[in-house]
């Protein structure tokens, strides 16, 4: 039975873009065969079933091939099944609806809308009816 490198799979059937982000995701916990996490050198076969987080979803992949050679785009669905759940597709409609789900308040760069209620708060409106020009007498 044919086994290939679980990093060299992802990448081959292009789930990532480079190899080395295929292994920093096993190393970061976020990648899953049959349930339990994984190391970048773990050995994978026909018929496993891969969860990959990409927040904010999972998905799922049931290996068909374990190749190690990437292949072309138009060969992917020969090498493996995307069984990810409809409500995971959901979650990412939401979160592209919601905008920034990942961004806690007051972290981070602020937003178009934080910028201009920023600057609507600290140039007040009255500040133009001022003259400035003050005669001193000594």
């Amino acid at each position: 039975m044919p086994e290939a490198r679980i990093d060299k799979w992802m990448w081959a059937v292009r789930i990532f873009k480079t190899r080395t982000i295929a292994a920093e995701a096993c190393k970061k916990g976020r990648v899953t065969i049959n349930g339990s996490q994984v190391k970048a050198a773990r050995m994978i076969k026909p018929n496993d079933v891969i969860q990959v987080k990409k927040p904010p979803i999972i998905y799922s992949f049931k290996v068909l091939q374990a190749i190690e050679k990437r292949v072309g785009a138009k060969l992917v669905p020969e090498v493996m099944e995307n069984v990810t759940t409809p409500d995971q597709y959901e979650l990412l409609e939401m979160s592209k609806v919601s905008g920034f789900v990942d961004r806690a308040r007051g972290t981070g760069r602020p937003t178009k809308k934080d910028r201009r209620s920023l600057e609507d708060f600290t140039d007040p409106e009255f500040m133009d009816d001022f003259d400035f020009d003050f005669d001193f007498e000594e």
